[in-house]
């Protein structure tokens, strides 16, 4: 940590803007032991500065179910406990960003996220996700939404980054998970270095790589205990931007037990065949469950803890850093 980066996280450490992830509470959210709503009390509670949540979360009462009216109070409640939501999809297809941004701006959220799923060959895929992004700017750019690409495992971060490059779309960025780079047969922090420069929302967790082939695929684990460098992560992430943080958003993403493959190759050649993908999902047990609904919830508030004490150790390193 040099003095620039210690200055900047003494500034901006105590206002890091930790967001809840609805897919913390996933089993949980299946099972509807925990709903929309109850994600923003746990956020409330917990005095967190937003609540991240995907238009499925929830089931049968998840938002894409609700009428506009239901909407509409979902957010003036948001408002009411002074909690930012940030809206959340699995595709860049058209429908599934209509749906989405109809949800955000009945519940006044100020952002939406999306990944593309489209299976081919390399080019194909991003001339689709490309075309996406150009409807997305010219329906939606006059909303005053804040749109990211997730890099969710099949693409590498040069090329979601040229994405972002190539749109001339200012409310267009990056949002930077922890684990995803592993199956893009990436490194965590080769991947931010690719990234850095257009990222604007994290999803935090720790995951170990799985060897597949010439990939890797890979598993989550619980924050602190897998080969993700978080602490560092989170260093660097804090200290983007000169002026003002980069970074707007930190979702709290514990997600024990996930799985995703290996996607990209070392043998793959230059445009490689992108094989179709389903949604995240973390398979239900099929024993114990209440058990393991139970660990779920505390392992997410874990998660909280391990991150604010990474904050306390940053501050005191800075700390000292400045008191040379």
């Amino acid at each position: 940590m040099n003095n620039i980066e210690a200055q900047k996280i003494i500034d901006r450490i105590d206002s890091m803007p930790l967001y809840l992830h609805a897919y913390a509470f996933h089993l949980n959210m299946r099972k509807e032991r925990i709903l929309p709503d109850d994600l923003l009390e746990i956020a409330r509670k917990h005095h967190l500065t937003g609540a991240k949540i995907h238009v499925e979360d929830g089931e049968t009462k998840a938002l894409k179910t609700m009428s506009d009216a239901q909407l509409e109070a979902f957010g003036q409640k948001a408002k009411e406990y002074n909690l930012d939501l940030k809206i959340e999809t699995s595709s860049s297809a058209a429908n599934a960003i209509d749906e989405a941004v109809h949800i955000a701006l009945k519940t006044r959220a100020s952002s939406i996220r999306f990944y593309p799923r489209y299976e081919g060959h390399l080019q194909d895929v991003l001339k689709k996700v490309k075309a996406d992004i150009q409807y997305i700017k010219e329906t939606y750019e006059h909303t005053g939404l804040k749109f990211v690409i997730e890099q969710h495992e099949d693409l590498k971060s040069h090329e979601l980054n040229q994405l972002v490059e190539d749109a001339d779309f200012p409310n267009f960025s990056l949002l930077f998970d922890f684990g995803n780079m592993f199956n893009a047969n990436e490194l965590p922090l080769e991947a931010f270095d690719k990234m850095k420069g257009n990222i604007t929302q994290v999803h935090m967790k720790d995951a170990v790589r799985l060897p597949e082939g010439k990939g890797f695929g890979h598993k989550a684990s619980l924050s602190g205990e897998g080969e993700v460098p978080f602490k560092e992560l989170v260093k660097q992430l804090i200290c983007l931007g000169d002026e003002k943080p980069q970074v707007i958003s930190f979702g709290l993403e514990e997600e024990v037990d996930y799985y995703a493959p290996a996607f990209r190759f070392d043998d793959e050649g230059d445009n490689p065949w992108i094989p179709y993908r389903g949604a995240s999902e973390t398979p239900m047990p099929t024993e114990g469950l209440d058990a393991r609904l139970e660990k779920e919830m505390t392992d997410a508030m874990n998660q909280l803890t391990f991150v604010r004490n990474i904050a306390e150790e940053l501050k005191q390193e800075a700390q000292a850093i400045l008191n040379k």
